[in-house]
């Protein structure tokens, strides 16, 4: 829109030395764009720290972390079929996409990580979490996705800033929720053996043991 504005006044009004400029809000905004992109970024790695410190691990929180962009791509992939501009609403809802996604898959990720450290094997670790949280997940994904759907029909004043926060949340959790209950346990599995077999190498090397004894004994993850 501001390209359009500018791209008429030029074209009318150039000759008769008028010009435009932004003050206020508007101002501030434009200022501000291109910046969204490194508040994500630092938002994920605060995010991975906070979840390194409390599974005390810089493995785990990997299984959590990876699964988040499937839910920004889903938002982005709304924008892209309802041919909707990227706004600030837009970025207001991804934020809440990337804390619900991360939720759901920290729900799995813990529980899985409780499976193990009970003696239960990887695999039934992470077959457990998922059967026993898809329940919940679905249900409160599916409640806020039915909750914001009229944001994405609403029309009357306002309706362009509703939209954009609707469609982020709409898509964006539609398709994070579809993939993750599938994902997240198959990350937790991948991630888990790469970080065991890595400690099992690590406490072998200390003990001066074969690799292979090594990883019978350790569970130990980064």
């Amino acid at each position: 829109m501001l390209e359009a504005a500018a791209k008429l006044v030029k074209d009318k009004y150039e000759a008769l030395n008028i010009g435009y400029g932004l003050s206020g809000e508007s101002f501030q905004e434009a200022e501000s764009s291109g910046q969204g992109g490194v508040v994500f970024a630092l938002g994920l790695v605060m995010a991975f720290l906070v979840l390194a410190a409390q599974y005390e691990s810089w493995s785990t929180p990997l299984a959590v972390m990876i699964g988040v962009p499937f839910g920004v791509l889903g938002a982005f992939f709304g924008l892209f079929v309802l041919h909707h501009p990227h706004d600030l609403y837009f970025d207001v809802g991804l934020l809440v996409v990337i804390g619900l996604e991360a939720k759901n898959a920290i729900l799995m990720v813990e529980f899985a990580v409780e499976q193990r450290a009970a003696g239960r094997s990887i695999e039934e670790a992470a077959v457990e979490a998922g059967r026993e949280r898809i329940r919940p997940i679905l249900m409160t994904s599916f409640a806020f996705i039915l909750g914001v759907a009229p944001l994405v029909a609403s029309s009357g004043a306002g309706a362009a800033a509703r939209h954009s926060l609707g469609i982020g949340v709409f898509f964006g959790m539609l398709v994070s929720t579809l993939l993750g209950v599938n994902i997240i346990p198959n990350l937790f599995i991948f991630v888990r053996k790469v970080s065991e077999r890595m400690g099992a190498r690590r406490v072998a090397a200390a003990a001066g043991l074969p690799a292979t004894d090594a990883s019978s004994t350790s569970g130990g993850e980064d």
